[in-house]
């Protein structure tokens, strides 16, 4: 909006310099007056002060004030309403937000992006929060970025279906997109839209029913989590295992100073790219955290690795340890 109205100006600007232009040469050439005296009468003229001529004209001249009368007074009314405006809209409360959100967004690179607010949204936000990662949510409804709107909460308003509001929350340089709407069709749509844009990101999507789920899949989701189906299955398991199921959920306390499980990559352990075997890496004598899982760099799960298991450039261990242990393990390796 900023770059729209400083156009306006500069074209208001460059009519202006024409019209003096103009004025001078005319009154230069039909009247032969001076230079200074033609910069003078164009002056006067534009102005519209209404002072006395340097000497009489002719009825050429007279025909060309005229010209310049209504072509002045013409360009100076644009040009006073495009530099009042400006000046209005550059002190607006609600401009100047937006002028500073603007600025936060170009500076986010690799950020994840939010899609809705609504209670899976706030779900997502409070996690990313607890482990410092760089979000943006993007709300269409303005009630609700009013009511939750905080220097930790970075919102955009607007309607994610469309591509216009995706790029403006910088998808093409964001890692992840998350997509909590409660109606399956605008999931699919948006998920659509963004892997057409960003053929790397990450997409998580939520999904209502069974029979979206492989839609939104194909539409290119790595991921669609069924909330209602994850309450339903957890209450349960609760009947069924409880100790288990108190057990992990201790595992996944929100908070990055209370962690007690990990997922960490071969290449923020290492530096070289040498693989290494679990035994030689000696992980649980130096930091107390043991190795549960291990990912391999093709994406295949090993679930309690064996300790002569290869370590690989490309590939994730997943280690389960107190707070403490976990800290250690980062100050170990230097994560």
């Amino acid at each position: 909006m900023i770059k729209y109205f400083k156009s306006r100006i500069y074209i208001a600007i460059t009519l202006l310099i024409v019209v003096v232009i103009v004025g001078v040469f005319g009154f230069r050439f039909f009247s032969n007056y001076t230079w200074i005296d033609a910069l003078y009468m164009t002056v006067i003229t534009m102005s519209t002060v209404g002072f006395g001529e340097v000497q009489p004209l002719d009825a050429t001249a007279k025909l060309f004030t005229v010209f310049l009368i209504a072509t002045s007074v013409t360009i100076f009314a644009y040009a006073v309403s495009v530099i009042t405006e400006y000046i209005v809209n550059k002190s607006d409360p609600y401009n100047m937000q937006y002028r500073k959100l603007k600025k936060m967004i170009q500076a986010l690179n690799d950020h994840i992006i939010i899609i809705g607010y609504g209670r899976n949204g706030k779900q997502a936000a409070d996690k990313l929060l607890a482990y410092n990662k760089r979000f943006i949510i993007v709300e269409n409804d303005r009630q609700v970025i009013d009511k939750y709107q905080s220097e930790e909460l970075l919102f955009l308003e607007g309607n994610a279906t469309e591509d216009e509001v995706l790029l403006e929350a910088g998808i093409k340089t964001a890692s992840t997109l998350i997509c909590t709407l409660p109606e399956d069709a605008d999931n699919l749509f948006i998920v659509l839209s963004a892997r057409q844009i960003n053929k790397d990101l990450k997409i998580i999507s939520r999904a209502s029913q069974d029979t979206s789920y492989k839609k939104i899949r194909l539409a290119g989701a790595d991921n669609v989590i069924m909330p209602d189906r994850i309450g339903g299955d957890h209450m349960a398991s609760l009947v069924v295992v409880p100790d288990l199921i108190e057990f992990l959920d201790n595992l996944s306390i929100i908070g990055k100073k209370s962690i007690n499980i990990e997922e960490i990559s071969f290449e923020k352990m290492f530096d070289d790219e040498q693989p290494k075997t679990i035994r030689s890496i000696d992980m649980r004598s130096k930091t107390g955290c043991t190795i549960i899982g291990y990912k391999s760099p093709e994406g295949e799960y090993v679930v309690n690795p064996e300790a002569d298991t290869l370590l690989k450039p490309g590939s994730k261990v997943v280690v389960l340890g107190r707070p403490e242990q976990v800290n250690l393990l980062n100050k170990q390796f230097n994560i």
